[in-house]
């Protein structure tokens, strides 16, 4: 089982720890967003920071309906306690975890400031 928090923003958020193949790792807390169908995006300096490795640029629909261009790289997390590889999409916007990083969990978020933010395997 995992577990976050929903921050005074009200939004659920999850500690997540992130890493290259060399194990060097960063802890960063992620916002879920259910509206973002990849694994995790992350900042330009953090991505630097790890050294992580590009894999792919491509275009992906935003949720207003515009396109842009991301550029991928291929880092590692923890997640449910084992190493997962994973796709990263480089945003210069908070951490977003994605849907992807879901498939085949459960989320459950108590839906006030402070509240619980749990996710477990299916």
């Amino acid at each position: 089982m995992i577990f976050g928090v929903v921050n005074l923003r009200r939004e659920a958020t999850l500690p997540l720890v992130v890493g290259n193949s060399s194990r060097q790792q960063e802890i960063i807390n992620a916002v879920i967003d259910t509206g973002f169908d990849g694994f995790l995006s992350l900042p330009s300096e953090i991505i630097i920071r790890l050294g992580l490795p590009w894999t792919i640029s491509n275009v992906a629909t935003l949720g207003d309906g515009s396109e842009a261009m991301f550029d991928f790289y291929a880092g590692t997390v923890i997640w449910d306690g084992q190493y997962r590889t994973i796709d990263i999409a480089a945003s210069e916007t908070e951490p977003l975890l994605g849907m992807a990083m879901l498939y085949g969990y459960r989320l459950q978020i108590d839906t006030i400031e402070g509240g619980i933010v749990k996710i477990e395997a299916l």
